[in-house]
């Protein structure tokens, strides 16, 4: 039995996990989780013991200095509590860490543990992978779950995806079969500029979470970031020609298949968020749409500059066989 001490009783309260490395494209998923617990000033009550789940010449632990004195911080997962305010105040249960190394069906039934003992009414865990999606399109977020009546009440996609999976994937199954409401988000990184961070993708996680849990997310500044992040891929491409042309052909195929939605449920969803915010105020590689792994951005010498590599031009561009297109890879 786990024991939590410190801990006030929650309030609705619903569990948001992110893990860094394979599920975690341009850090997306874990700066988003990170975001969360430092608008809202969360406070960490639990970490997991780092030698039960990692292998340390993997994730190796870093030494630092406090007061004169030597220190070590090992990667592990942490899990922090914050409040949301406004009219129907709730909880969040973060959890952030580092995709384990071993023992994963113990580290998920320990973090459902927790959710137990908490009374969580929700997980909702994040993710991103490497797909054929241009960098000036918004970044597309897939909602995705194991469970058929969630899927229809929350209106996701019941997942169909078949392949190797992460820790997220892994952790979505252990809920449903504990009982437990699990959802995924899968934001979609451009695969030629994979370097972390992505703050255009990390916002459009925050926003699909938003829709979500019917809350706001105060954005901080990511929308700023997001822009600079835009601006500087747009220079890099444009200095390659072959990049920019592979990029023009991306954006050509994401406009036509997405037509039909810039008219509908898209344009309804950036209203009711306009709505909501105005009167609330204010390493290694990574998942690819096709299970597989990538490499990082490249980056020139001696400079140090990131550079996006000359990509493969596909015979069909787009995402058709990615997760996303199947409900994710969860």
């Amino acid at each position: 039995m786990i024991e939590l001490e410190g801990v006030p009783e929650l309030i609705d309260p619903v569990m948001v996990a992110a893990f860094e490395g394979w599920n975690d494209a341009g850090d997306a998923a874990s700066t988003a989780v990170a975001h969360l617990e430092r608008e809202w000033k969360g406070e960490v009550f639990a970490a997991l013991d780092a030698e039960d789940y990692y292998d340390f010449q993997v994730n190796r632990p870093t030494v630092f200095m406090e007061g004169g004195v030597r220190k070590i911080t090992w990667p592990t997962t942490r899990l922090s509590v914050v409040r949301v305010g406004g009219d129907k105040p709730r909880d969040l249960v973060l959890v952030r860490g580092i995709e384990p190394s071993m023992r994963w069906r113990s580290f998920c039934n320990e973090l459902l543990g927790f959710a137990h003992e908490l009374g969580v009414e929700l997980v909702v865990i994040l993710g991103a992978l490497l797909g054929d999606t241009p960098h000036t399109r918004p970044v597309p977020v897939s909602g995705v779950t194991s469970d058929a009546d969630l899927a229809r009440r929350m209106n996701l996609e019941e997942t169909k995806y078949e392949g190797p999976t992460g820790i997220v994937g892994v952790l979505q199954e252990a809920c449903t079969h504990a009982g437990v409401p699990a959802v995924s988000l899968w934001a979609a990184v451009p695969h030629y500029v994979s370097q972390p961070p992505n703050p255009k993708a990390t916002l459009a996680l925050l926003n699909r979470l938003e829709d979500l849990l019917d809350l706001r997310i105060p954005q901080g500044e990511l929308p700023e970031d997001a822009r600079a992040w835009q601006t500087g891929v747009d220079q890099l491409a444009a200095e390659d020609s072959e990049v920019a042309e592979y990029v023009q052909t991306l954006e050509e195929a994401r406009d036509t298949a997405e037509l039909p939605e810039a008219s509908g449920e898209a344009i309804a969803r950036e209203f009711e968020r306009y709505l909501r915010r105005r009167d609330m105020g204010g390493p290694g590689g990574h998942a690819t749409a096709d299970g597989a792994d990538s490499g990082p951005y490249r980056r020139d010498t001696p400079s140090g500059r990131t550079r996006p590599p000359k990509p493969p031009k596909p015979e069909a561009p787009g995402a058709s066989d990615s997760e996303e297109a199947d409900g994710s890879e969860d």
